[in-house]
């Protein structure tokens, strides 16, 4: 079994969610007392938080990439950022790597693919959900199109994340605001909707939804596991 190495406490709620994923899954194709072999370093979110909302990306970048070097050098075989809005520091990492990096849009772009989908809801933070390094890859990879929540909607949906679900809160009220603006893009011709953040799958399920979900959490954490056990 190779050896994973996540970059964890992006945010914290998140990543016990893939140590959980990943060891469940292992046990499930190995049996027995099988688990998975990782090691995880985690950040703290609130210097992580802080420094998204000043847009220093090349801090972050230096930041993961460091993390990443760090993991390496620890006997990771490949790497697993345990975010979604984080995959922005990719090219920076890979310049300093050796081993293999999953990419959570390209896993996400794979499943909706072999669901048949062409017309998906991306929801996420701000940040994934208005900037090209996400949208482009299921666009230009893997030729989906990718819609947004309109303005006011993407402020609710991040406002959620980063004041609730970083904090490991589960709102009602905020749960039923995701299944609105979810019905919305239903009606605008969505096939299914990406949860492109690692938080949402906290408050959303495929059984709130009467489109398919694609949970990045989980659909990483296993692609993760494939790789490993292959």
């Amino acid at each position: 079994m190779k050896k994973i190495g996540l970059i964890g406490g992006i945010t914290w709620q998140s990543t016990q969610l893939y140590y959980q994923l990943l060891n469940t899954k292992v046990s499930e194709e190995l049996g027995g007392q099988s688990s998975c072999e990782c090691i995880i370093e985690s950040v703290n979110f609130a210097d992580i938080s802080a420094k998204q909302a000043k847009s220093d990306w090349q801090a972050l970048h230096a930041q993961m990439t460091d993390i990443a070097v760090r993991l390496e050098n620890a006997g990771a075989e490949v790497i697993l950022i345990c975010a979604n809005t984080m995959h922005l520091s990719v090219p920076s990492i890979k310049e300093k790597i050796t081993v293999p990096l999953l990419h959570i849009a390209e896993v996400a772009g794979k499943v909706v693919k072999e669901r048949g989908f062409q017309k998906v809801l991306l929801l996420g933070t701000k940040y994934t959900m208005e900037l090209d390094f996400y949208k482009d890859i299921l666009k230009n990879q893997f030729g989906i199109e990718v819609m947004v929540p309109n303005t006011e909607d993407r402020e609710i949906v991040h406002t959620i994340i980063y004041s609730e679900l970083s904090k490991g809160i589960i709102s009602n009220e905020s749960k039923q605001h995701y299944l609105d603006i979810i019905k919305k893009s239903e009606k605008d011709g969505a096939e299914g909707v990406i949860l492109g953040c690692t938080e949402i799958p906290l408050l959303i399920q495929q059984e709130d939804c009467d489109i398919a979900v694609v949970d990045t959490t989980k659909e990483h954490a296993y692609a993760a596991v494939e790789f490993a056990i292959n």
